[in-house]
């Protein structure tokens, strides 16, 4: 077994993730006035260092709880959090998801997390459902486009039982034929419920035409088709392929020792065989890569209320170096609803723009990331009378700082994107999901004194580079739905990723 804790500042020369250059200088040993030597040089190089020479990380944060972890002898990593807090959340994050799927399979990660509760050999569908209630316990799953997640809330007391519960239902669930059919029905009422939801809907659709003919086209639940063809051989052959130890880790956060969940780990996880040849799901998306086409989908509906318009560009992955700036560049543009009475008192460009044009509803800046590219883009809703005003504002926005950056909006993105961070670890589930979703994005845990280093790093500068190497007068995907008579076409929208200068 391997140990070791994430208390550590652990800087890579190309990027965030673990494959990369490493060089791991304990929190104990920097003080924050040192920290910025310790953090530079390996960042951005002994000659450039966006950071002021007087830069100092709050003590506070180098006060963060240490994220230990542990490796099993089967390749499992377990890593835990400790708060004594009296209750405690424990899961399972595992490296699989959509991505990973044949088109034959698709939508067998969200089938399975559907069957996982329906029993087991050792626990019967209502013994499972008895015992979850008996402990007062939360059990709850879901499924991405590259990971799936299994986890429990339980009081302190209850954590061994609930560790060998997920243990049971991971390794012994009863996928049957008949259980399998029972199933369907209830997938295919939930796809009924999601195409009645506008953004869910035009978000599958920006993905399919963004990354057509590539992995990440495909939705999570699959085609209707699928659900209701899949057999069990099929969803066996999924788990037997992609649920690998080297691949899974077992998380604990909140009133739980370190070295008592090691132990459970050993005792229930430790027997899963390890892969006989260790593919990282790095390994699996180099050989089937994901790229954005230029291309747009337009769904007009006239009796649907509104029009949904959402513009996007191709990014870096997770783990990329560029991928913090753009985690300021989405706090910079923000958010908009008409419905908050703010108006034109803000210092949201975009917003302020928005506002003006009596057509727009609403917008949100997405961006989302996955291992080795990514979404950044606006979604917006309007009334569907003059949405290229709409589009013109999104365009304009997104383009802009690629020659002039607000400098004061800029530190305040830079703050409302800390407070979002820190906001994300309040309670014990947010605290698990932020370690298993770092442990296989980036192979560690990020401390916090490192994320606001990287978040301060970022300037005007770096913010101009980013949007001219990914933005500026490059393809698009676009998806709109609804009212979208007055939607500008594909070649409007992309003369609007550049200016013509004379």
């Amino acid at each position: 077994m391997v140990q070791w804790q994430s208390k550590l500042l652990s800087v890579h020369a190309r990027g965030m993730a673990g494959s990369s250059v490493q060089r791991v200088i304990p929190v104990s040993s920097v003080g924050s006035s040192g920290l910025l030597q310790s953090l530079v040089k390996p960042l951005f190089g002994s000659f450039k260092s966006p950071l002021p020479p007087d830069y100092k990380v709050d003590p506070v944060l180098l006060s963060q709880v240490p994220t230990k972890v542990s490796q099993l002898s089967n390749g499992m990593r377990v890593a835990t959090e400790t708060s004594k807090v009296g209750t405690a959340t424990v899961g399972v994050w595992i490296d699989a998801g959509t991505r990973y799927e044949s088109a034959k399979l698709n939508g067998a990660a969200h089938f399975l997390e559907h069957l996982i509760f329906k029993g087991t050999s050792k626990r019967t569908q209502r013994a499972l459902e008895v015992e979850v209630e008996n402990l007062g316990a939360h059990l709850n799953a879901y499924t991405s486009r590259e990971q799936t997640v299994y986890y429990a809330r339980a009081l302190k007391a209850d954590i061994p039982q609930v560790t060998e519960l997920l243990s049971d239902i991971l390794q012994n669930s009863s996928v049957t034929d008949e259980a399998i059919d029972r199933e369907r029905d209830v997938i295919l009422r939930e796809m009924q419920e999601v195409n009645g939801m506008p953004e869910e809907v035009l978000f599958d659709y920006l993905h399919a035409t963004a990354y057509q003919n590539t992995p990440l086209g495909k939705t999570i639940l699959g085609p209707e088709e699928n659900v209701r063809t899949l057999k069990r051989a099929d969803l066996m052959d999924y788990v037997n392929t992609h649920y690998k130890p080297h691949r899974m880790v077992l998380v604990g956060a909140g009133d739980i020792e370190h070295e008592e969940l090691v132990k459970l780990g050993e005792k229930f996880f430790g027997n899963m065989p390890a892969a006989p040849v260790a593919q990282s799901a790095v390994e699996l998306c180099n050989q089937d890569p994901a790229f954005l086409t230029g291309s747009m989908v337009n769904i007009r509906n006239d009796d649907m209320p509104d029009a949904h318009l959402a513009v996007a560009f191709e990014t870096c992955g997770w783990a990329h170096p560029d991928a913090p700036a753009f985690m300021v560049m989405q706090s910079l543009l923000g958010g908009w609803d008409r419905a908050s009475a703010i108006g034109d008192v803000t210092s949201n460009k975009l917003a302020a723009a928005m506002n003006a044009t009596t057509d727009a509803h609403r917008y949100v800046t997405f961006n989302t990331s996955y291992t080795d590219t990514g979404l950044f883009g606006v979604y917006a809703v309007g009334d569907g009378l003059d949405l290229d005003e709409v589009a013109y504002a999104m365009m304009t926005h997104m383009i802009g700082p690629s020659s002039e950056v607000d400098e004061s909006a800029l530190e305040i993105a830079k703050q409302a994107l800390k407070t979002s961070l820190l906001s994300n670890l309040e309670g014990t589930t947010g605290i698990a999901e932020n370690i298993g979703r770092q442990l296989l994005v980036y192979g560690r845990c990020i401390p916090l004194a490192e994320w606001f280093a990287r978040i301060d790093a970022v300037d005007a500068p770096a913010l101009k580079r980013i949007v001219n190497k990914y933005f500026y007068d490059r393809e698009i995907a676009i998806a709109a739905m609804g009212r979208t008579h007055s939607v500008p076409d594909y070649s409007w929208i992309r003369r609007r990723t550049y200016w013509l200068r004379y």
